[in-house]
């Protein structure tokens, strides 16, 4: 079990320092590429296309094909992605940075989606929380990742080096973590195979993926604008920007750590109220706050806020593991429709009020999503005891 877990967190970790290479490198796309807010907007708008097409037919494939095998494509995949990327920037073609984030986009969906899978499998057998440092990995991910992104920046290194070599990593590096992983259940081979779609209908999973879609666009704005908003705003170095994604991230992972301990205190209901109160006062602090501690304030209130909504949301998905596969699938794809209306929508709010100002459409989506937490609420008893995180 400490293996599985090893290589979970592993996996997570990897995922994560791909997607931060590339944000480390948004704000140059911008500029190599001639695009303002409203087209990178639409150019962003392509990883979340990808991860939407391959997201539905993730938990099907996984039920048929196994984690580990769907999980390798989909690193395979996101490398050939962000290669194509690297190669876009140094050519300034727009449409074929697009389709390197496409293909980038099924690459990371799927493994989004397989990652955890596994990890929900992982927490069962503990008997206890654990889904949120899974995530803390990934956020781990990103610190690194964007802290090697600023610094690559700050030295001039272009990105046709940075993203091949850090994908290669990665790949190499997620073959390497999957040998550890849970045996798959076993599948019942006389069941329909329509079965698997069935969870696209059940009411309790939709309301689950609905929240997870308010909570994703809370940490995915973070990810796509918070740099560049800080650049636009407050009229910083292109490495500041980089460097205030690197603190968001650090207490996003943070707050990722400390929760699985409120979360089997207070239950996820409570919890996931407290955060997203954090969330959107965070945001406000980056807007209105003008002065340099009160905005590092928000983005630390911001990433602590944004940390364990996904996570709790695919925990949730995941009750039943004779579901689990498809109910994950289901709610991932529901979640990433926030990174597909996401992009879009800041990029035209931007371009009316400006980039800073466009974040305060994360505080307004959070109001409402307050009213569907209550069916994350947890459906599966604890074992007797409670497992042992051996974290």
């Amino acid at each position: 079990m400490l293996a599985a877990r090893n290589g979970v967190a592993v996996t997570f970790l990897l995922n994560g320092l791909l997607f931060s290479s590339w944000i480390s490198r948004i704000p140059e796309a911008r500029s190599d590429l001639g695009l303002d807010n409203g087209q990178l907007g639409l150019l962003l708008l392509a990883i979340a296309l990808g991860s939407l097409v391959a997201m539905p037919l993730t938990g099907v494939a996984i039920s048929r094909l196994g984690t580990v095998g769907v999980i390798r494509v989909a690193g395979f995949s996101g490398l050939v992605g962000l290669g194509t990327v690297s190669g876009a920037l140094a050519a300034g073609s727009p449409w074929l940075a697009a389709l390197g984030l496409f293909l980038y986009g099924v690459g990371t969906g799927t493994w989004d989606v397989s990652m955890n899978v596994e990890g929900a499998a992982v927490e069962r057998h503990l008997g206890r929380t654990v889904m949120p440092r899974f995530h803390a990995a990934f956020s781990g991910g990103t610190v690194l990742g964007s802290a090697l992104g600023a610094g690559v920046v700050a030295l001039g290194v272009p990105a046709v080096v940075h993203l091949p070599v850090v994908t290669l990593v990665a790949a190499f590096g997620l073959v390497a973590a999957t040998r550890s992983f849970l045996p798959d259940e076993p599948v019942d081979e006389e069941a329909p195979r329509s079965s698997a779609w069935t969870a696209w209908r059940e009411p309790r999973t939709l309301l689950i993926g609905v929240m997870v879609l308010a909570l994703a666009l809370t940490e995915g704005t973070a990810n796509d604008w918070l740099a560049l908003a800080l650049v636009d705003g407050y009229d910083v170095p292109h490495w500041v920007g980089v460097a205030g994604f690197a603190v968001f991230v650090t207490a996003m992972t943070a707050g990722r750590l400390v929760g699985p301990v409120l979360l089997d205190r207070l239950g996820r209901v409570p919890t996931l109220w407290a955060t997203m109160v954090g969330a959107g006062g965070g945001v406000l602090l980056i807007v209105l706050g003008q002065q340099p501690a009160l905005v590092v304030l928000g983005v630390v209130l911001w990433g602590l806020g944004a940390s364990l909504g996904f996570p709790v949301g695919m925990s949730a998905a995941a009750d039943d593991p004779a579901r689990a596969a498809v109910r994950v699938s289901v709610v991932s794809t529901i979640g990433y429709a926030a990174f597909l209306a996401g992009p879009p929508l800041l990029g035209f709010v931007a371009d009316h009020v400006g980039t800073l100002d466009a974040l305060l459409v994360v505080a307004m989506v959070l109001v409402p999503s307050a009213l569907v937490v209550p069916y994350a609420r947890e459906q599966r008893p604890r074992p007797a005891g409670g497992g042992s995180d051996p974290a």
